[in-house]
């Protein structure tokens, strides 16, 4: 168990500063420091969301009943990824520093110290840190000491929920650099809005829907028959994900009924428009938000 937590807590820091110093060094590229950063912090991102959701196929594919069967990649998985969350914490706040201090050249205002930073980042990505927190002090213990080897199954298909991830990851890259009038970005934008859906929004009822098959009883009775600890947990999971997917919603809404534009004529390092094309304020680590005033930059 200590063997796979620090090889967690090695690969994801480690990836993401082998891939900043390559952003940085690689010839043709020679990106800078923000630049590599936060394109970096994506690009972890989006390779954990590949290893969990194959991970998750895996199990669920190999889980006949859905409660008993048992697979080792679920508690080696887990363990393997919780250092992940205390990682991307650091790597969102380095994404809102470095996007702060450009914010702080182009308006004139000098960027503020790291501590009086830290503490704007944790009041403006509230709902983000908190996710993460919760995955790492309840959802960890839950899922490898509580559940007692039971219902994998369900475990892996919560990993399948990391399928959206790389869409989201690649839409924010697109916009950073002003690239949401191409192609690639409006299909983009409809695959991040389906799987977004699809695999976090409609997950939690299909785990209802899974275990009302098994027990053979009606859908609606999922929620009386399962202790309350179950629905209070479904709950406080999804709660977060509908929010996030009511502003795709309503980003895809404003991306697909602007009137069209010419493309910009030179993009600007890290600062960029939000996905319906308008200049706002520094946005939420999510990079969704809804609003619309005047200058944004992203985080993850």
């Amino acid at each position: 168990m200590l063997t796979i937590l620090v090889a967690g807590s090695f690969f994801f820091p480690g990836l993401f500063v082998l891939s900043k110093r390559c952003l940085k060094r690689v010839p043709g590229l020679r990106w800078s420091e923000g630049d590599a950063v936060i394109v970096s912090a994506r690009l972890v991102s989006s390779i954990q969301a590949i290893m969990a959701s194959s991970a998750g196929y895996i199990i669920a594919s190999s889980c006949e009943d859905i409660i008993e069967d048992q697979h080792w990649l679920t508690s080696s998985y887990i363990l393997f990824a919780v250092p992940y969350f205390v990682y991307d914490i650091y790597a969102m706040f380095m994404c809102y520093w470095h996007k702060l201090r450009v914010k702080g050249h182009e308006d004139g205002s000098a960027p503020r110290d790291l501590r009086t930073a830290f503490s704007s980042y944790l009041r403006r990505e509230f709902l983000m840190v908190l996710h993460h927190v919760v995955m790492v002090t309840v959802c960890f213990p839950v899922s490898v000491f509580w559940r007692q080897g039971k219902g994998d199954y369900f475990q892996g298909v919560m990993f399948l929920a990391e399928l959206s991830t790389p869409s989201v990851c690649l839409g924010k890259i697109l916009i950073q650099y002003k690239q949401q009038h191409t192609l690639l970005h409006k299909v983009n934008g409809c695959l991040m809005l389906v799987t977004f859906f699809i695999c976090r929004v409609l997950l939690f009822p299909y785990l209802y829907y899974a275990y009302s098959r098994y027990a053979s009883i009606p859908f609606y009775m999922v929620p009386l028959m399962v202790p309350w600890q179950y629905n209070l947990g479904a709950g406080l999971l999804m709660a977060p994900q509908v929010y996030w997917f009511s502003l795709i919603c309503r980003g895809a809404f404003r991306l697909f009924t602007r009137a069209p534009r010419a493309p910009p004529s030179a993009p600007s390092s890290i600062a960029k428009v939000d996905l319906d094309g308008s200049a706002t304020q520094l946005s939420p680590a999510n990079g969704y938000s809804p609003q619309e005033t005047e200058r944004e930059t992203d985080t993850h």
